[in-house]
């Protein structure tokens, strides 16, 4: 064979080896697994020794930052800025002695909402109202509260438990405005301040709201329709009073008045229902009350008539600030939606409508039916932005766990820690890829989840732990650590929920 004959030959077998060979030898190489997402361990563990590094000194920047809250020249849009309660003054992440600690206390105030929220729904279904129970409200705490004096007393219960919210604003009450930290919760409808005379509240940053220095606050009368939409109230020389309370002990009792609310520099927003308690018991240290952003009559989306708002919820851990967006709506292509559903049976709370989940972008073998609510008002899917870790029906968890954790087998496991029983230890990692983990809509819509939202940090060292929870109830709820980082749309008017990823 002539010689330029071999050399032909030699380099088509080069060739043909190097191209069979090549599918084996990029196989053989370290690439990203299909369908993971990179989970930056190393900046979540920063973010743990931040928290517990935020001091009274930070305090006045960060106070600063909230009186800068912006409105559009629409009165009808108005923008709060929203903050995680740990970085609230006084009730700072400070208090802990460390960050898992911290995380202890989270899950605690966690639990006693998750009971509250179910307790309510049960009690609705089965046709007992809040006002069917034995009220707070005695006759001596109407005299006194109604005549503005004297002592108001009630049952000593512990604050340590309440879990009414893990985000706040600030805003102004009254004419002139005073600054008033309040936690925001979509799972309330009554906005409620600590008012003098205070005979039994709280530490609270700012100094209590004195009705008679605002010149716009107005007691209601007992036969206002504001009043009788409450669903606690009495009735003391024709001043009407209200009480709240949690299910887990903790209430408020007071007096039910208006007043106007000032968002930042905008104008103020006048007649505003809302109750002055004179008795508080297990809010947490360092908020002046709570603003209800509930589907109720009393929340103030319905007293202020607003067709939508919305807010996007930054991580616990950061001293960074969001929005609280009343009025606006967006068109963003990005925008994941899924039908807006209420409970006949109870009108406060935001259900969506959930059909399956997925992992490794795998859709999970789960029959939407579990996520469905019945004609009774049982079961469903909530979005709630107090509660902090996602619950739901114990056949869903278990699937959700053991698709995940079989995509994590490279990876070493840790004890569990309280409610989470599938945790792993990173501490010798800065970043890992974990399966990816999606709420899907009708329609085939998905969500899907930030590595942040579902493998959190519950120590300094290094533990992650997967943040979703099982309940035996049949009711399931979207909490705000799967929220964080999304801004999460209510459109009223059209009954339809919105999630924008990266919209803080």
């Amino acid at each position: 064979m002539p010689e330029s004959s071999n050399r032909l030959s030699s380099k088509l077998l080069l060739f043909f080896l190097s191209t069979a060979l090549f599918p084996l030898y990029a196989s053989s190489r370290v690439l990203p697994r299909r369908n993971t997402v990179a989970l930056d361990v190393a900046a979540s563990v920063q973010r743990t020794a931040a928290v517990m590094a935020f001091d009274s000194q930070r305090t006045h920047a960060l106070d600063q930052t909230m009186k800068e809250s912006t409105v559009v020249a629409n009165s009808s849009n108005l923008s709060l800025k929203l903050h995680s309660r740990d970085f609230l003054p006084l009730a700072l992440a400070g208090g802990h002695k460390d960050y898992r600690s911290l995380t202890l206390a989270r899950i605690r105030r966690d639990s006693a909402r998750i009971k509250s929220i179910s307790a309510r729904i049960s009690l609705a279904v089965h046709g007992i109202k809040r006002s069917d129970l034995k009220p707070l409200i005695t006759d001596d705490m109407l005299e006194t509260t109604a005549s503005g004096g004297g002592e108001v007393s009630g049952p000593v219960v512990s604050g340590t438990g309440q879990g009414s919210g893990e985000y706040f604003s600030q805003l102004g009450i009254g004419q002139p405005p005073r600054p008033a930290y309040l936690v925001v919760d979509t799972g309330s409808d009554v906005t409620w301040i600590q008012c003098q005379p205070c005979s039994d509240c709280y530490q609270q940053t700012d100094p209590v709201f004195d009705p008679a220095a605002s010149s716009t606050y107005a007691p209601l009368s007992c036969d206002s329709q504001l009043c009788q939409s409450l669903d606690v109230s009495a009735c003391r020389n024709s001043s009407c009073l209200y009480q709240v309370s949690y299910g887990d002990g903790s209430f408020t009792v007071g007096e039910f008045a208006t007043d106007s609310l000032t968002f930042g520099s905008s104008p103020p927003v006048p007649s505003i229902a809302l109750g002055c308690g004179h008795d508080n018991e297990g809010l947490f240290v360092g908020a002046s009350g709570l603003l209800g952003l509930g589907g109720g009559a009393l929340s103030l989306p319905s007293q202020i008539r607003s067709p939508s708002f919305s807010y996007c919820l930054v991580n616990r851990d950061s001293s960074s600030s969001s929005t609280l967006d009343f009025g606006a709506k967006s068109a963003d292509p990005t925008t994941v939606t899924a039908p807006l559903l209420r409970n006949s049976k109870v009108d406060t709370f935001y259900y969506v409508g959930l059909t399956g989940l997925s992992v490794g972008g795998e859709a999970l073998s789960i029959p939407s039916s579990a996520f469905a609510m019945d004609e009774a008002g049982t079961g469903g899917v909530i979005v709630d932005s107090g509660t902090a870790v996602t619950r739901l029906q114990r056949d869903a968890y278990t699937a959700l766990r053991e698709a995940f954790t079989k995509g994590m087998t490279d990876l070493p496991a840790a004890e569990g820690v309280a409610l989470f029983d599938t945790c792993y230890d990173l501490s010798s990692r800065t970043s890992v890829e974990v399966p990816t983990v999606a709420l899907r809509f009708e329609g085939g819509k998905e969500l899907k989840l930030p590595a942040t939202n579902y493998l959190i940090p519950v120590d300094s060292v290094g533990t992650f732990c997967f943040a979703f929870a099982p309940t035996s109830s049949p009711l399931s709820i979207i909490g705000n650590v799967q929220q964080q980082g999304t801004r999460v749309a209510f459109d009223l008017d059209n009954s339809v929920v919105g999630f924008t990823p990266n919209k803080c």
